[in-house]
């Protein structure tokens, strides 16, 4: 049968750049991404009636059934940028518990959700438990199925599995009864458990990054693949990877169809290597914060970071200066703060590209005057933040 039966949180989700306000969440989310690859898909969720509501027009637009338990409180996601922490209303502690919500049906696609949990009984599951601190593991709440595929990212199968070895917590996974295991990681794609062996699927670049959502757009498309469809384990992670691509690239749902997708032309990410220098000015609170956020974002895609602001310190120009070049000279790359045309940075760019470095830089308000050197030396410049982390991470 061509259906899927989504169970997943519907939130509210904002966020500063690029502008977004929108109602969605992962079971939300999974289900507009999947509505091109599947004939019939129901929605279950926990919902206050003014949510309800105000989400009928997405699952008319997009087609699928919303059936949701009565809650009593809007839970909403607020992100500054796609890569920050976000804000969570209200805050985890004071989001009541709820019954759980009982599902039966032979495709199945369960998320973690912050008002309780979902108990499932299915002939095929996959499950994106989406906590990284506690997530649940799938039976423990009483769900079953003959066939489950988990799939979460590093922190989520390392806490479940009980290694901090990915691959390792995985193959516990394995042999506590899930079929398959897939670990989401990031900039590089996933990694698939199986206790036939281990495949690394590629992530694809793409010109622009909207990242809010784009796991649940992989679960929902791997589900749609290997739950629905039967498509072997690797070649619908494959797919749900390049789904994921044109999600990032568009912010638009559903997702391509599945030819559309298997003939869609994106270069795969390369392996991440080489250390990467932050130059940057860090004199007032904003350009100390957006220092902050560039290496807190670099280093948890697994880069190594230098920054002089954080690995060599302030002084007077007699010190820093030498010390700052001499770390520039040990990295591979560069990522610039431009706005403000900082002189140092400045310099520091103009001294990265006289030694051949490729250098990243974001540049929001900067005018083409002011850019007109360093573009035309040859740097990649950006004018939105996640999109300039993930370029300059996969040297694209």
């Amino acid at each position: 049968m061509n259906a899927l039966t989504i169970v997943g949180g519907v939130y509210h989700e904002s966020c500063v750049w690029p502008g977004w306000d929108h109602l969605y969440g992962s079971g939300g989310r999974a289900a507009a991404a999947a509505a091109s690859h599947v004939g019939s898909i129901a929605l279950h969720s926990y919902a206050p009636k003014e949510t309800a509501t105000a989400f009928a027009p997405y699952a008319a637009m997009y087609g699928f059934t919303f059936d949701c338990v009565d809650a009593d409180q809007t839970i909403s996601f607020d992100y500054v940028h796609t890569l920050s922490i976000p804000q969570v209303n209200p805050p985890p502690v004071r989001i009541r518990s709820h019954p759980p919500i009982v599902v039966q049906a032979d495709v199945v696609l369960r998320f973690g959700m912050m008002e309780g949990t979902a108990v499932v009984t299915a002939e095929r599951c996959v499950y994106d438990p989406q906590s990284a601190f506690a997530p649940e593991k799938f039976a423990a709440n009483g769900s079953s199925t003959a066939h489950l595929a988990i799939v979460g990212n590093r922190g989520e199968i390392a806490a479940m599995g009980g290694d901090p070895d990915q691959t390792a917590a995985a193959r516990n996974l394995l042999r506590a009864g899930a079929e398959v295991v897939i670990i989401k990681s990031g900039p590089l794609g996933a990694v698939v458990v199986q206790a036939s062996g281990v495949n690394e699927v590629p992530a694809y670049q793409t010109n622009r990054v909207w990242k809010l959502g784009s796991g649940d757009v992989f679960a929902a498309l791997f589900a749609a693949r290997w739950g629905v469809h039967g498509d072997p384990v690797t070649e619908a992670a494959r797919l749900a990877s390049k789904a994921v691509a044109e999600y990032a690239e568009s912010m638009s749902l559903p997702v391509p169809t599945e030819q559309e997708l298997r003939t869609a032309n994106r270069p795969e990410a390369k392996a991440l290597a080489g250390r990467v220098y932050i130059a940057g000015p860090f004199f007032t609170l904003a350009q100390r914060w957006l220092v902050d956020e560039a290496r807190r974002c670099l280093r948890e895609m697994g880069l190594d970071v230098l920054s002089p602001l954080h690995d060599i310190g302030l002084g007077p120009g007699s010190v820093v200066a030498p010390a700052d070049l001499a770390g520039l000279q040990g990295c591979e790359v560069v990522f610039a703060l431009v706005d403000g045309i900082d002189s140092g940075t400045i310099f520091e760019i103009g001294y990265a590209r006289a030694r051949g470095m490729p250098v990243y830089a974001l540049a929001q308000n900067t005018s083409d005057q002011d850019l007109k050197m360093i573009e035309g030396s040859g740097c990649k410049v950006f004018d939105d933040f996640v999109t300039a982390i993930h370029h300059c991470a996969w040297r694209a």
